[in-house]
């Protein structure tokens, strides 16, 4: 069965058919490493992983890159302000290098609580200066640069179709917002930075020699260098969030097609906004939700990832505490559901449940329908045997933990309430268990009691 995929660059879905079946090169926009990421960002990752899942799912052999932003992205992405490494290292009193470190570890330590698969390559731009400079090389030689007081700038007027991924109604959008504070040494207000130079007067902690001078590079030229340097010059599938496609993809697309004049990338896919408050979730405006917040609150990580799953990637989802409270009840229910099937012996899954189940993956990954498949399957008169057989296949795209015992950790209180349950247990003191399970109840926490002692799961 073919898998259709919605093409942002053809604004339509199209059978997937890669460059090289089996095998595909996916590129996928990583996080600029100045701060947490917030659940807003991970509901991309999500998408990207659940993509990932599905490709493989269908036979594919996926070769995953992805970057990390650790130099060059600039408070605006059309590059006015400070580099925000830099601004996140004045913040906390540490070094642009270890501010890069401590988030970069922090995005692969959630990463791992979400049950994102890693990915084949992690590359960093600061790893790959060489490689960002030989790409602004070659662009020089074909006509597409000129220099400022404050940098190179690629020439959008000479690269025919610059427009193509966002619209021309996004250029028109962009030219009536215009700051005033821009670059007047621009020739064009879409042109975008290749090269900043280091200012004379301020020796930055990031900064590099180079032909045209010690400086650092732009935010877009990283990811066209390196995903040329790990899939070629043309690729398969390049994912990233809905606010990437009027400026970092469109730059991408420009830089690598304006070096090599091949085409760049065959399919271009994005993942829409999580809304909190009805408004984007942006660490910029200072309001947002991390990973950490949603731990403390009692969740486990992949409580979100149901969530995220409920909707379709190309549709805005709103995040509320009631929202993830209604994944965390019905992740928790199909996991047990899960690990009670697990005590059967397996059988072969029901054909028309994993028909329908891959038909939703192969039309523009519906995770939705796929996941409403799965449920339809519990409640069927399938055989136990068979339904295990089905949800374990399913768990390989859901990724949603379903054979794993819980993982949320205990608040400290919750643990002297258990033992001291379990030891007025032993003791036939029923009276005391019973109040403590309440007490256990009073901070959400739930107590069965079975042959192999007592269980508990949040509410």
């Amino acid at each position: 069965m073919a898998i259709s995929l919605f093409n942002t660059l053809t604004r339509r879905k199209e059978a997937f058919a890669p460059i090289e079946p089996p095998k595909v090169g996916l590129y996928t926009c990583g996080p600029t490493v100045y701060n947490f990421q917030h659940v807003g960002n991970y509901r991309t990752y999500i998408f990207e992983d659940s993509l990932k899942r599905a490709l493989r799912f269908f036979g594919y052999e996926v070769r995953h890159v992805m970057n990390i932003t650790d130099v060059g992205h600039l408070v605006s992405d059309a590059d006015e302000g400070e580099d925000k490494l830099e601004i996140g290292a004045a913040r906390e009193g540490k070094s642009a290098w270890d501010i890069a470190k401590l988030y970069t570890d922090a995005f692969l330590s959630d990463s791992r609580e979400l049950n994102l698969l890693p990915p084949d390559v992690l590359c960093r731009a600061t790893d790959h200066i060489p490689e960002q400079i030989g790409l602004i090389k070659r662009l020089e030689s074909k006509g597409l640069v000129y220099r400022t007081s404050d940098g190179l700038y690629f020439d959008t007027a000479k690269f025919p179709g610059y427009a193509r991924l966002m619209g021309a109604e996004h250029v028109k959008g962009l030219e009536e917002g215009a700051r005033v504070a821009a670059n007047r040494e621009k020739k064009a207000l879409t042109d975008f930075a290749l090269w900043k130079f280091s200012a004379k007067d301020k020796k930055r902690q990031m900064e590099w020699e180079s032909p045209w001078g010690t400086g650092f590079p732009g935010w877009h030229i990283e990811c066209s260098a390196m995903a040329m340097k790990y899939l070629g010059e043309t690729f398969d599938i390049h994912c990233g969030g809905v606010d990437h496609i009027p400026i970092h993809h469109t730059n991408e697309i420009a830089q690598a097609e304006g070096a090599t004049g091949a085409p760049f990338v065959r399919w271009w896919m994005h993942a829409e906004f999580l809304l909190m408050n009805q408004a984007k979730m942006a660490k910029s405006a200072g309001g947002f939700v991390t990973l950490a917040d949603v731990k403390a609150k009692g969740f486990d990580p992949l409580d979100y990832r149901y969530h995220c799953l409920t909707a379709h990637y190309r549709r805005q989802l709103d995040f509320t505490w009631d929202t993830l409270e209604a994944g965390r009840t019905s992740r928790r229910r199909l996991r047990e559901a899960s690990l009670e099937l697990a005590k059967e012996p397996a059988a072969a899954a029901p054909e028309a449940f994993e028909n329908a189940f891959r038909e939703s993956l192969g039309d523009d990954l519906n995770m939705p329908g796929a996941l409403a498949g799965v449920w339809d399957c519990l409640r069927s008169d399938a055989p136990a045997g068979g339904k295990r057989a089905f949800l374990e296949k399913a768990e390989t795209v859901l990724g949603l933990g379903l054979f794993q015992e819980e993982r949320v950790a205990l608040p400290p209180e919750a643990e002297g309430l258990l033992a001291g349950r379990a030891k007025a247990r032993q003791d036939k003191d029923f009276a005391l268990s019973d109040k403590l399970r309440k007490d256990l109840e009073s901070l959400g926490i739930l107590v069965e009691d079975t042959k192999q002692g007592q269980k508990w799961r949040r509410k």
